[in-house]
């Protein structure tokens, strides 16, 4: 089985009307350390997929994205979890770009990397609806991280089970 993870607000602090564009700007959630070492024993595969317009609005550079991500990789194995990929996209919303969720792109990316990814047997959790969007079509069970329970009743066809963070599901495993 592969977990998908969308990366803003469910591993790292989401920042309001911003990006995170340095590594020293990047916050884990709490509890997410912790959560995706317990996951990592539970899924044969994790994988980031995070949309990252910042770079289509020139915020940051790929480069800076990169040792972002980096910075991530190293605190997650030092926590005693892992991440197998990472895939991101840097177009802007607008773009209608086949990588931004919640089109399949990163998706197929991951699939073309790891051919025995099956998508019915894989998980996304994600904190937007673009992310459910991009579970569903791949036919994955979906996850949402968030405590607006208005928000989960609205679109509740796209959401399997909701939880308020990773760190909640991670017990489920």
């Amino acid at each position: 089985m592969t977990l998908f993870l969308d990366r803003d607000g469910v591993i790292n602090r989401r920042l309001i009307d911003d990006y995170v564009k340095t590594p020293d700007e990047f916050v884990f959630e709490d509890g997410a350390l912790e959560a995706i070492a317990k996951l990592s024993k539970c899924f044969e595969r994790i994988v980031v997929v995070t949309n990252q317009q910042g770079i289509g609005k020139k915020l940051m550079t790929e480069q800076t994205l990169h040792e972002i991500h980096e910075y991530m990789k190293n605190q997650v194995e030092k926590a005693g979890g892992r991440i197998d990929a990472i895939y991101f996209c840097p177009d802007l919303k607008h773009s209608k770009s086949i990588f931004r969720k919640p089109n399949v792109g990163m998706g197929l990316l991951a699939k073309r990397q790891f051919s025995n990814i099956r998508f019915k047997q894989s998980v996304m959790v994600g904190d937007s609806i673009s992310d459910m969007k991009f579970g569903k079509k791949l036919g994955m069970k979906t996850i949402f991280i968030s405590n607006d329970k208005l928000l989960v009743a609205s679109y509740s066809k796209l959401i399997d089970q909701n939880f308020n963070s990773l760190s909640e599901y991670a017990k489920t495993c």
